[in-house]
């Protein structure tokens, strides 16, 4: 059982780099399963197709980033500054998780997009109870600004535009 779920990691593990370096329409369950280093068949035989693998793929992704910010403590004038370096410490370490999320939102497959648009909701939920808890004021306000800081800041990084946030940090 041990070696199943270890081979399941591994597939995990390569089909995020594909889907982050491919994009979700041009990676294929075949490319997964040859990074991996298994058959596709035995792709199939953990996930239904590749729709499913990607899903499986993004919530880790978004698990990553809601996770560290449930994890933040500081005081409420420096929550926010102190859950930015922790999401700019998430795109130096888990890069590919990030390029995940960052293009998650454009995948036109209903299915998808109701699944990222469900794990956006969440994290956006999240937010603006942590920050209702803290007595910022307009919670929701800031956290949809948080989330959109955010989501400037992987742009800026993924295409090397640090001009787009100069002077800008969460």
């Amino acid at each position: 059982m041990a070696v199943r779920k270890d081979k399941r990691e591994l597939i995990i593990e390569n089909a995020l780099v594909v889907f982050a370096e491919k994009g979700y329409y041009r990676a294929t369950t075949a490319m997964v399963a040859k990074a991996a280093g298994v058959t596709q068949p035995y792709v199939f035989h953990f996930f239904e197709n590749k729709e499913e693998l990607f899903k499986t793929v993004i919530d880790r992704a978004f698990s990553r980033i809601y996770d560290t910010f449930a994890e933040v403590e500081a005081p409420a004038d420096q929550l926010i500054e102190t859950m930015g370096r922790e999401f700019s410490q998430i795109i130096q370490t888990h890069r590919d998780e990030v390029l995940m999320v960052m293009q998650a939102h454009s995948i036109s497959e209903y299915g998808i997009r109701e699944h990222v648009r469900n794990l956006f909701l969440k994290i956006f939920d999240s937010l603006t109870l942590k920050f209702e808890r803290a007595g910022i004021p307009n919670a929701k306000a800031t956290a949809a600004h948080f989330i959109g800081t955010g989501l400037l800041i992987t742009v800026a990084e993924v295409l090397n535009l640090p001009q787009l946030i100069d002077g800008k940090r969460m």
